[in-house]
């Protein structure tokens, strides 16, 4: 690597299991905050330090290629346009708003953005669009207009933040539908039309939480006997196809923690097995969800145990390997599809925890 502006990892230290070969690819870590200098790190399989892309504060979220150029964020209102020899191109302002945890091209190659309106009163609750030729900014959904009733029913001190939904992932479907992962109310949400006229296609949820609201209507019906998510993140949608139509997968990283700031009201014990203290929670999972659109029905067809993180983290299954980011716990985790560790590193942590890690293999921009 040369000299380093960091003082992260140059080997990660390895604490089980041996090397994988996931083919030519980096382990690309987003977000190890710091008070300083804000970096993306990449390490080989091998744990050894291949890169570092200093960034002008909060985090990268995601890194997203197409034409031979990489757009990440760089600051809580900027997005970076990077070519494959480490050019900048361009960098974009998103104006009164700040970029929150997640973004995904849409059908024409623009940005879709998870974010906060600063001229609001509440938080992490927008959807936008970034015409990455033009630069303007739109946005294409305010939550609220969906949720009225459910925002309103929430708990708000005046002069905080009012985090009632805290959607922390975004899957853009081809229809222009999104696939939404709420934190705040361990929810997943179908959005439809998200661009022209959105309206709420349903929730896979705990029904006891949505229980007296205005949505109970939408949610799916859990088919077996296993714990609904719990504050879940990196919810990623899946194609299969020996799937009929009108199914797909559904697969995250199960944080198993009952936790909502705005609904005071709602006791999570009731969910015998989730977890509810940050410093005392023993147990994740990887979860992999069936989702029957015909039948309105959701079924866990995969989960294993991974170490807890009450909040944050990743999983990325890859095939035949499937990449676990433990936030909190500063432990990057391979396993194999039926939960068996294969390798394990932990990464020595800035702050609070190492937010998400992904294996990209960066074909056509770093390698062939």
């Amino acid at each position: 690597m040369g000299s380093l502006l960091g003082d992260e990892d140059i080997q990660l230290k390895q604490v089980s299991g041996s090397k994988q070969d996931l083919g030519n690819g980096l382990y690309t870590l987003l977000g190890n905050d710091a008070d300083d200098q804000d970096f993306v790190y990449m390490y080989d399989t091998n744990g050894v330090l291949r890169g570092e892309i200093p960034i002008i504060g909060y985090r990268s979220h995601r890194m997203l290629m197409q034409n031979k150029i990489l757009y990440m964020s760089v600051s809580t209102h900027r997005m970076a346009a990077i070519n494959h020899l480490g050019m900048i191109e361009h960098i974009y302002n998103l104006g009164n708003y700040i970029v929150h945890h997640d973004y995904q091209f849409d059908q024409d190659g623009n940005l879709i953005l998870l974010a906060t309106n600063e001229e609001k009163n509440s938080v992490e609750d927008c959807i936008i669009k970034l015409d990455v030729d033009s630069e303007e900014v739109s946005e294409l959904l305010d939550l609220e207009d969906l949720f009225k009733s459910y925002k309103e029913s929430t708990d708000h001190k005046e002069g905080s933040k009012w985090d009632w939904m805290h959607i922390n992932t975004l899957q853009y479907l081809s229809d222009d539908s999104v696939i939404l992962s709420s934190r705040e109310t361990s929810s997943i949400i179908k959005i439809n039309d998200v661009s022209t006229n959105p309206s709420i296609d349903y929730i896979i949820g705990n029904e006891d939480f949505w229980k007296d609201t205005d949505y109970t209507k939408y949610l799916y019906t859990k088919e077996g006997d296993f714990l609904t998510s719990g504050g879940q993140h990196t919810v990623t949608y899946m194609e299969d196809d020996a799937l009929e139509s009108g199914q797909y997968y559904l697969y995250m990283f199960d944080n198993n923690f009952g936790y909502s700031k705005t609904r005071k009201d709602y006791d999570w014990t009731v969910n015998d097995g989730i977890q509810t203290s940050i410093t005392e929670g023993t147990t994740s999972y990887y979860y992999q969800y069936l989702v029957d659109e015909n039948e309105g029905t959701y079924t866990l067809v995969n989960s294993f145990e991974v170490p807890f993180s009450a909040y944050v983290s990743s999983a990325q299954n890859l095939g035949n390997h499937i990449v676990v980011d433990s936030g909190i716990a500063g432990l990057l985790s391979i396993y194999d599809t039926d939960g068996n560790l294969e390798q394990q590193f932990s990464i020595k942590k800035n702050d609070r925890f190492i937010y998400r890690i992904y294996y990209y293999d960066y074909k056509g921009y770093y390698f062939s």
